[in-house]
């Protein structure tokens, strides 16, 4: 009888642990082949299963109910696609690798390439594929000091894995060799070539010429807007993007689902001017950002506190308060500044923006590079054209609670699940100090500093698995990492806690610098 750990993640996620990557796997292919209602992401590890569902559809008791339920057949999880993948072995690493075993280099080839694997799971990067099976000899250690940069096409192994680099990133794999052919492409219907449960060869082509693989680039974005309308972009400020609801549903390509890190001020910005909740808004880090509007459009700002001013064509100036629509006209500039509270504003116009979306969604994933490019100075963006009648929201009470740097910011969280990998003390001390916001943080996460670190009980190497939004990850350091929305899918840090649902939206307005405290809720 297959067993089962339901280990608590968040109150929207569970980590359901099994014995080995087969019956992952199995449970995997049982899940998506008889979806349970309420389940709303998937994300396949070593031995987890990161399962992410809405609490008002399926409770947390029930749902482990019926997963522990399924009847598991690992035969299930094979899929009738069989990949080739042409390799040229002439690899950095090619050399030490077949020192480390003891063996050549023309048999760390043969070995390689002589039996098929099967993709396990994805994550690190959209496209990449974490490859199981293979020679069992194959298994050697990362490098001590990875690379800063390893180009796209790159075939590495790390432990018993095999994979390949779809874009230039840095790295630690031991590297064999490259290949051309495109892990990642947007320009097919499916991007990633390699999905779950798919049978992978490597096939020797050493020797044959090299071409340079480039990850594929964004859709274009149009010009002009058939409303008329759009917005220069005069300052960009530290950073401006495009953000919507997120890019749900695609994690079995490796892409997380991103999104507006503030998303109630979304949805807030979305209601003044009468769009759908999860249409895409300009996100301003930090102020500093300007806006020329050519034609006329109604406009809301949300989120952060700070001063909003609009400057008319005839150079007349006023402030703008927020939460409230407001119409501009051609030439009208809106500008915002430094704020006072929390870090990040919402730029809604009506109609949303006249821009094609990359898998979905206008959501800018920082760390997977997936989605529109930072907005920039001098770019234009276009305004779609709303039906005639659209309604526009009443002004509404802003926050008063953002966090600044003058006062503590607590955020509940829920502990688990690899909370047994920290001795008692540092699970006291989790939420018995303030930790501090350092400078590099981002969209990625918030990297935390505290007087003392976190020690850890268990110091195994834990295999990968996946990582929700709000997850604190502790790695060697002893000083936390709390993800946000450009996380990555999957980590190979143990997870102590994650902030509560319902704390996600202020996390993303902590300004650096600030002090966080954390408060466990009742399990």
């Amino acid at each position: 009888m297959t067993t089962m750990r339901f280990l608590p993640v968040n109150l929207n996620a569970v980590l359901v642990e099994l014995e080995d990557l087969p019956q992952t796997l199995a449970l995997l292919a049982s899940l998506r082949a008889e979806p349970i209602a309420g389940i709303e992401e998937l994300v396949p590890a070593a031995r987890t299963l990161l399962i992410t569902f809405r609490p008002a559809a399926i409770a947390a008791d029930e749902l482990a109910r019926q997963v522990g339920a399924r009847s598991l057949d690992a035969s299930e999880a094979r899929s009738e696609r069989r990949i080739e993948i042409p390799v040229r072995y002439d690899g950095e690493d090619l050399a030490e690798v077949a020192g480390l075993l003891g063996i050549t280099p023309d048999e760390v080839v043969r070995r390689h390439t002589g039996s098929d694997y099967t993709v396990a799971f994805t994550g690190f990067a959209p496209g990449f594929a974490y490859l199981s099976g293979g020679d069992s000899s194959l298994n050697v250690p990362r490098r001590k000091v990875p690379r800063t940069r390893i180009p796209a096409g790159a075939v590495g192994l790390a432990g018993s894995f095999s994979g390949v680099y779809p874009q230039a990133s840095p790295g630690g794999w031991q590297i064999l060799g490259i290949t051309d052919a495109p892990m990642w492409d947007l320009s097919r219907e499916t991007p990633a070539l390699l999905q779950p449960g798919d049978a992978v060869r490597f096939v020797d082509v050493t020797g044959q010429p090299r071409t340079e693989v480039e990850a594929a680039a964004a859709p274009a974005q149009p010009a002009v807007s058939k409303s008329g309308c759009a917005f220069e972009i005069r300052a960009a400020g530290l950073q401006a993007l495009l953000q919507d609801g997120g890019r749900h549903g695609q994690a079995k390509q490796g892409v997380s689902a991103s999104g507006a890190m503030d998303r109630r001020s979304l949805q807030a910005a979305n209601r003044l001017v009468g769009n759908a909740s999860d249409t895409a808004c300009i996100e301003v880090a930090y102020g500093g950002f300007q806006l020329a509007c050519r034609g006329d459009a109604v406009v809301a700002v949300t989120g952060a506190e700070g001063p909003v001013t609009l400057t008319r064509a005839d150079g007349a100036q006023w402030p703008l308060p927020r939460y409230q629509p407001v119409a501009l006209a051609e030439g009208d500039v809106l500008a915002l500044g430094e704020p006072t509270a929390g870090i990040r504003s919402y730029i809604a116009v009506r109609g949303g923006f006249d821009i094609a979306p990359v898998l979905g969604s206008l959501s800018s994933d920082t760390l997977a590079r997936v989605g529109p490019a930072a907005i920039a100075v001098g770019d234009v963006l276009p305004v779609r054209a709303v039906s005639a009648g659209a309604l526009v929201g009443e002004p509404e009470a802003p926050p008063t609670d953002l966090p600044t740097v003058r006062g503590e910011v607590v955020l509940d969280i829920v502990l688990g699940p690899r909370t047994d990998w920290f001795t008692p003390d540092a699970v006291e001390l989790l939420c018995g100090q303030a930790w501090t916001v350092t400078p590099q943080s981002n969209r990625v996460g918030i990297r935390l500093a505290g007087e003392e670190a976190l020690a850890r009980a268990n110091h195994a190497e834990l295999p990968s698995e996946g990582t929700a939004r709000g997850s604190i990850q502790v790695p060697a350091s002893g000083q936390p990492v709390l993800f946000l929305a450009d996380h990555p899918l999957t980590g190979g840090y143990p997870v102590i806690a994650s902030v509560a649902t319902h704390h996600l939206d202020r996390a993303g307005q902590i300004p650096v610098n600030a002090r966080v405290r954390f408060r466990p809720m009742a399990q």
